[in-house]
């Protein structure tokens, strides 16, 4: 298995269960690694033969943007079905963060794995 990957991605959204996290926007940040094949990409180099993290990146920020979450787990859990489902990748990796949610931390938030290894 090969895996391409998106490092800290930030994008802000509402997220939180407090009435003041309801009516500001606060900034996520995620890691992602998306288990692939690159074989097929590697031996044409075109694009179409590859998991674009371009197009991962944009649905991403666009889902997140429009959205808002009160747990950072569901928020987790709906980027992972989109991976899965509308890319077509096999098994991924997620980080999700939530900076500045407790002062003392430096980040916060979930690290969930979903799908099968191959």
């Amino acid at each position: 298995m090969d895996l391409v990957y998106i490092r800290e991605l930030e994008v802000e959204t509402v997220i939180g269960i407090y009435d003041w996290e309801r009516e500001i926007r606060q900034r996520i940040n995620l890691d992602l690694e998306m288990g692939t094949d690159i074989r097929q990409a590697a031996n044409t180099e075109d694009v179409d033969n590859t998991l674009n993290y371009k197009s991962v990146s944009d649905r991403l920020i666009e889902f997140i943007e429009q959205s808002e979450f009160l747990l950072i787990e569901t928020m987790a859990e709906q980027i992972a079905e989109i991976v899965l489902n509308e890319f077509s990748v096999k098994w991924l990796r997620l980080r999700l963060g939530k900076p500045g949610a407790i002062p003392q931390a430096a980040d916060v938030g979930v690290i969930i794995e979903r799908g099968e290894r191959f």
